[in-house]
C-alpha cells in the first residue's frame, strides 16, 4: 500500500501556505486588498479548495481576514499590532539565543559564520537584497539551532508579521550600521558560547528594530493604518 498521495497533498498545502505568506509579507498582496483567488489558482495550478485551506492557516496567523461569502482580504498592518508583537517576539529571540548557543554544533556555527561574512560584504556593497537574505538565513539557523519545535512554530507565526512591516519601511543608513554592530556582538557571543549574553543581545537587537519602526511611523515613512483611521474596505 502506497502513502504517496497523502504526502503529496500535505506538501501541496505547506507550499501554498508558504507562497501565499510570502506574497503578503513581501507586500505583493497589499494590506486591505482582496485576495484574488481565481488568479492565484491559475498561477499555482490548483483548485480553490486547497487555496482556501491555505488561506485559513493565514487567517489563524492574522495575515488575512476571512469574510463569509466574500473571500479573504489581506489584514492591515496597524501600529497596535507592531507595538504588541515586537516585545513578544523579542522575548522569544532571547530564548532562541540562549537555547541555540547551547545546542548548535561547531559545523552549524561555522555555517552561520559564512552567512555573517556574506551579510557584512553585502552591507559594504550597499546590496540590501543580498543583505536581507543573508540576515534571514542567520536568524533561521539560530531558530533551528534552538531545537524546539514549539518555540519555532510561535516565532515563525509572529515573525511573518514582523517581516511584513520590515518590507514596508526603508532601512535607514544609521539603523543599518547599528544592525551590523549588533550582529558582530551576536557572533562574538556565539563563538564564546555565552548563552545568556547571546540571548540578551538578540533581545536588544529586536527591540532596537522595534524602535526604528516606531521612528519610521512618527516620520510617516512606514505607511500603516491605525485603529482610529482604518482603511476603506
Amino acid at each position: 500500500m502506497s502513502l504517496g498521495g497523502n504526502i503529496t497533498r500535505q506538501t501541496l498545502h505547506q507550499e501554498l501556505v508558504e507562497r501565499l505568506r510570502n506574497l503578503i509579507v513581501e507586500d505583493a498582496l497589499k494590506p486591505g486588498e482582496k485576495v484574488p483567488e481565481k488568479d492565484l489558482c491559475e498561477t499555482f495550478g490548483v483548485s480553490r479548495t486547497p487555496l482556501r485551506e491555505a488561506l485559513k492557516v493565514l487567517g489563524s496567523e492574522g495575515l488575512v481576514i476571512l469574510q463569509a461569502n466574500r473571500g479573504a482580504r489581506v489584514a492591515e498592518v496597524t501600529r497596535a499590532e507592531i507595538e504588541s508583537t515586537f516585545p513578544v517576539i523579542a522575548a522569544l529571540e532571547q530564548l532562541i539565543g540562549e537555547m541555540a548557543c547551547s545546542n548548535l554544533s561547531e559545523a552549524e556555527v561555522q555555517g552561520i559564520e559564512k552567512r555573517h561574512a556574506a551579510m557584512v560584504s553585502a552591507y559594504k556593497a550597499g546590496n540590501r537584497k543580498t543583505y536581507f537574505k543573508a540576515n534571514q538565513d542567520i536568524h533561521n539557523a539560530l531558530l533551528k539551532g534552538a531545537r524546539n519545535d514549539i518555540l519555532e512554530l510561535h516565532h515563525r507565526m509572529l515573525g511573518a508579521r514582523i517581516r511584513r512591516a520590515r518590507f514596508m519601511v526603508n532601512l535607514s543608513e544609521e539603523r543599518w550600521a547599528q544592525a551590523i554592530e549588533e550582529h558582530e556582538e551576536i557572533m562574538e557571543k556565539l563563538r564564546n558560547r555565552d548563552a545568556k549574553g547571546l540571548g540578551q543581545v538578540m533581545k536588544t537587537h529586536m527591540m532596537n528594530k522595534f524602535a526604528a519602526h516606531l521612528k519610521a511611523l512618527g516620520s510617516g515613512v512606514l505607511d500603516v493604518d491605525t485603529p482610529e483611521t482604518p482603511a476603506p474596505r
